[in-house]
């Protein structure tokens, strides 16, 4: 089969589309023909080698250990384990592989895959895995997200901003969304109750006060955004400054402690719990993936090099 390779660190000039050997789905795996993959900031990070940190996460301390690159994926079962019970060949299926996923064929266990709800493109179904699964759990888990609150998503615009806007009005809360200029108008089509242009306003210095703060580009400092929480309110970092990064985990418990103010990151898993959350909100509308580009199997570099500029509209996809 053909797949997207790489066998040292660097920039997408090291991907290849090359032949390997289609995989052979153990026990509990079932194997999936991709008709659709798409792109995320963890792609790059592995492609690169960079924060080092993610070397230690799988990527490989030296060279890449998988070789292989692509998280989300949506295509139809080809072959099941013995073991697995809950799909059977012809379903079509999303979910999440194992940093395999641009290729014609992956493994994956049965745990990371949901049936694809009839009225869902593949090309949907394939957005959603890491990017809208880090919205819910960020939200949801970490947030505690009630209805009625005020809640701020910085970076509104991106895979895990777009998703996150829209899961917040799932739960009837009252939503600002933070982006570009030329995002405005996008990010009030899927819901925002308010938008702040981040190169006119900077909500930081605002008047108004959130019970919720999601940041997917966060860079300011924790005092900063305290300042701009409600009594009893929580921050969620999903993406931004190394340095705001470790200072979090370095110092975020200690801040929740001694305050009302909770601070936390988050580091989403992907489970068939919240893919059945997602497929059902994808079945009746209430969220629905917005897709900037889309790229064949072979332009998987160029995919990647678009995202990397960090101005995409939702989600990268692959057609395969």
């Amino acid at each position: 089969m053909k797949a997207i390779v790489y066998h040292k660190y660097g920039s997408p000039d090291e991907l290849k589309l090359a032949d390997i050997p289609k995989p052979v789905p153990n026990d509990n795996q079932v194997l999936v023909k991709v008709h659709s993959a798409s792109v995320n900031p963890l792609d790059w990070h592995f492609m690169r080698g960079t924060p080092f940190v993610v070397r230690f996460m799988g990527a490989g301390l030296f060279k890449p250990d998988k070789g292989q690159l692509g998280v989300d994926i949506a295509g139809i079962v080809e072959a099941v384990g013995k073991n697995v019970t809950e799909f059977k060949v012809g379903d079509e299926v999303f979910g999440g592989a194992n940093i395999n996923g641009f290729a014609e064929y992956v493994s994956i266990v049965d745990c990371r895959l949901v049936l694809k709800p009839v009225n869902v493109s593949f090309d949907d179904a394939a957005s959603v895995p890491i990017a809208a699964i880090t919205a819910l759990q960020a939200l949801r888990d970490i947030g505690n997200i009630q209805s009625g609150q005020k809640i701020l998503i910085n970076g509104a615009s991106g895979g895990v901003g777009t998703f996150a806007v829209q899961i917040a009005k799932s739960y009837n809360a009252e939503v600002t969304g933070v982006c570009s200029t030329r995002n405005l108008d996008m990010v009030r089509s899927i819901g925002a109750d308010y938008v702040i242009d981040y190169t006119k306003d900077d909500f930081t210095k605002m008047q108004k006060r959130y019970d919720l703060i999601l940041d997917n580009v966060a860079f300011h400092s924790m005092r900063v955004y305290k300042r701009v929480l409600s009594q009893n309110g929580r921050f969620v970092m999903v993406g931004g400054s190394m340095a705001l990064m470790l200072k979090l985990a370095l110092f975020g418990s200690l801040n929740s402690m001694i305050g009302s103010k909770k601070f936390s990151g988050i580091m989403a898993k992907i489970s068939n719990q919240d893919l059945q959350v997602m497929s059902q909100l994808l079945e009746s509308k209430q969220v629905k993936p917005v897709i900037d580009r889309k790229y064949s199997l072979i332009e998987v570099p160029d995919a990647i090099r678009y995202l990397e500029e960090g101005h995409a509209q939702g989600k990268v996809i692959i057609t395969i």
